[in-house]
């Protein structure tokens, strides 16, 4: 984004790089008065959120509680297809991850629809975070039996490769190695003391890596909903704009023309705007430069071709803001 923007109580011809908004905090952003819901899969808008979101669960905290709870489901998985159903029916919405298990769940969805959440790109996330919590506990499971008079028997062979496709842990596979030498070893002589350690160092490093890859899908699935939200207000924002300004501080109107590129597009200079968030109609953004500090807020209208609202800056300046769309996005 590029935009050369004096103190903000004066206004100039500006363009400006709108590809840097900042997810509005997680505690207030779902509970914006705003947002009346996310997902409903039988033709409701993408944006609605489920009624019950506010009073579920929704914190990394519960993924070791899963973990130790829920044994008997993850030690079957050897697939995808077996982790999404897992994943769908009871994992996601015990980690208060609903929404995305049941959008991910719902049958013969639109392909358009398919193609605005996103939900290849979901799915990916999904079987990573479903690896990391099966590997989570396999190797806490080989933690808890190790022992010289124990026997820790290696996972099936379908769920090795699927273990090793899907998880990133490089501890996973030394995991299983030694699991397996362990267990050749059993059979011909009696086990020592350094081959119970090596098995207990690589659970205890699988354990470790594990939870960090699951914490880190479960934030990217968490956040899945916002960045859908984002993507879909700056798509609206995207084009050339010519804004009034009046600054009642000063009495004056400023013209702007300030141009919005498409998402993902990334700036060469550091912009102006350092936050956007878009929630429906309604559209938040903060300009800062030089010490100088802009809010405003503003109202999508008349079919996205213009938007209304005021602004109020540090300079104690305050007003009011008119703007209509003069050219289409462009890449």
């Amino acid at each position: 984004m590029t935009r050369r923007r004096p103190p903000l109580r004066f206004q100039t011809r500006t363009d400006v790089d709108g590809t840097k908004p900042l997810s509005l905090r997680r505690g207030r952003s779902w509970r914006h008065p705003t947002m009346t819901g996310f997902f409903l899969v039988m033709g409701l808008s993408i944006l609605t959120l489920s009624p019950t979101l506010a009073e579920e669960r929704a914190s990394p905290a519960l993924l070791a509680q899963q973990v130790g709870q829920r044994a008997d489901q993850f030690a079957p998985i050897d697939s995808d297809e077996k982790a999404m159903t897992v994943f769908t029916t009871a994992i996601g919405p015990a980690l208060g991850l609903r929404d995305a298990a049941g959008a991910l769940g719902a049958k013969r969805l639109p392909s358009k629809m398919v193609n605005e959440l996103k939900l290849a790109e979901l799915s990916q996330t999904v079987y990573e975070l479903m690896a990391a919590l099966a590997a989570w506990q396999l190797a806490d499971s080989i933690r808890q039996d190790v022992g010289p008079s124990s026997a820790v028997l290696p996972p099936p062979a379908a769920r090795q490769e699927w273990l090793r496709d899907r998880s990133r842990s490089a501890a996973l596979s030394d995991l299983l190695r030694i699991t397996q030498e362990d267990q050749t070893l059993r059979t011909s002589q009696p086990t020592t003391g350094h081959q119970n350690t090596d098995l207990l160092l690589a659970a205890e490093r699988t354990v470790f890596e594990s939870s960090q890859q699951a914490l880190a899908a479960w934030w990217e699935i968490y956040g899945w909903k916002e960045r859908i939200r984002q993507a879909k207000g700056r798509a609206r924002l995207c084009g050339t704009w010519q804004w009034t300004i009046h600054n009642h501080q000063h009495h004056e109107d400023q013209k702007n023309t300030l141009v919005f590129p498409p998402d993902g597009q990334v700036p060469a200079t550091i912009p102006a705007l350092s936050e956007m968030i878009i929630l429906a109609d309604s559209i938040y953004l903060r300009w800062e430069q030089n010490g100088h500090i802009q809010e405003d807020s503003l109202l999508f209208i008349k079919d996205n071709t213009k938007i209304e609202g005021s602004f109020v800056n540090n300079m104690g300046g305050w007003g009011s803001i008119s703007g209509k769309r003069t050219a289409a996005c462009r890449p």
